[in-house]
């Protein structure tokens, strides 16, 4: 890990003042940034997810991919924990601390909003992020791809009957716009730009292949780094105008990734996985795709409404807890490799 990577967490903190700082202060230019939306993708936060996971991508050989079947049993564990565990760990967790400790600090009347926010951010894995978390723990690309594309299919089927039993609808509105755009602009796209440039290079010799991801390294956690101030500078009038209410619905966000990396890190261990596969089956495990449900609960109760300041706040804290997962991850490797 270089000096840039080794004080990652420090440039973090000081991206998240500058963000909050600037969307407070000079708000105009994020509103302008913010309004290039299609189907409530961010089209500016979208071409700087692909500068940070297009390097991560040029790693994977598809000619590889037929070895992810020997890490069948991280791809259970994940599978289990994003669609067994999480959700529903989220709605207790709602309920716990929502409904019953932080009740008297918050609006009566967006109680239920907070946690039909907290649930539909649960109900929704990450799509593109992973792929950064993945890459600091030294994860299995292939594994990782192949965990993602399946989550991405399993979520097609399973994220509207899983909202709606735990919200009590009858019919949820599933964003499908939202969601296939976000599958196209994080997953297809990278894809494809990556595995062209990959040949591209190989084509030369596979020395250019190594000089090209070694000084693309800096540039994706740069691209990271931009779109956290970005992000912050989105809500920052609200975060200052509302710090409480932030802070608060952060309790449960913060604890959920805990919790539910830690399952399927432990998992993994118990099932003898392989440390570059559990490390990322357990960041998969744990984040979130925010954009998914961010448009849900617009769609659903609206922009004003409890349920999307909710989801908005998994936004806002998802690089820093999910960076401090990754520090866990990478600390404890010669721990959990001398069980395997």
């Amino acid at each position: 890990m270089n000096r840039f990577e080794r004080y990652l967490t420090l440039w973090v903190a000081l991206c998240i003042v500058a963000g909050v700082a600037l969307g407070h202060f000079i708000p105009a230019p994020f509103h302008a940034i913010g309004g290039f939306e299609v189907a409530q993708v961010n089209l500016p936060v979208a071409v700087l997810i692909w500068l940070m996971i297009v390097p991560m991508l040029l790693k994977v050989d598809f000619t590889a991919l037929h070895q992810v079947k020997e890490h069948w049993r991280g791809i259970a564990s994940t599978l289990f924990v994003n669609w067994a565990v999480k959700p529903f760990s989220m709605a207790l967790l709602g309920y716990l601390f929502i409904n019953t400790l932080f009740r008297p600090y918050l609006p009566a009347q967006q109680i239920d909003g907070y946690i039909a926010g907290l649930i539909l951010l649960a109900a929704a894995p990450c799509t593109a992020m992973v792929f950064v978390w993945s890459n600091l723990c030294d994860g299995e690309p292939h594994f990782t791809l192949s965990q993602v594309a399946l989550n991405d299919l399993v979520m097609v089927f399973a994220f509207a009957p899983i909202v709606g039993l735990l919200l009590g609808l009858s019919a949820i509105t599933v964003p499908w716009d939202t969601l296939l755009l976000s599958v196209l602009l994080y997953i297809l796209i990278p894809v494809a730009i990556s595995q062209l440039w990959r040949r591209a290079l190989l084509a030369k010799n596979s020395a250019s292949l190594a000089t090209v991801m070694k000084r693309l390294g800096p540039l994706s956690l740069t691209a990271l780094l931009v779109t956290l101030v970005l992000l912050f500078g989105f809500q920052g009038d609200q975060i200052i105008r509302q710090p409480l209410v932030i802070l608060l619905l952060a309790v449960p966000i913060t604890i959920q990734v805990y919790l539910n990396s830690g399952i399927a890190y432990l998992l993994n261990r118990r099932l003898g996985v392989a440390h570059c596969v559990a490390g990322p089956s357990a960041l998969i495990g744990a984040s979130n795709f925010f954009e998914l449900a961010v448009a849900a609960a617009i769609s659903l109760f609206g922009f004003e409404s409890g349920a999307a300041l909710a989801t908005v706040v998994g936004v806002l804290i998802e690089v820093p807890v999910m960076l401090s997962v990754v520090r866990i991850v990478n600390r404890s490797k010669g721990w959990y490799e001398k069980t395997i």
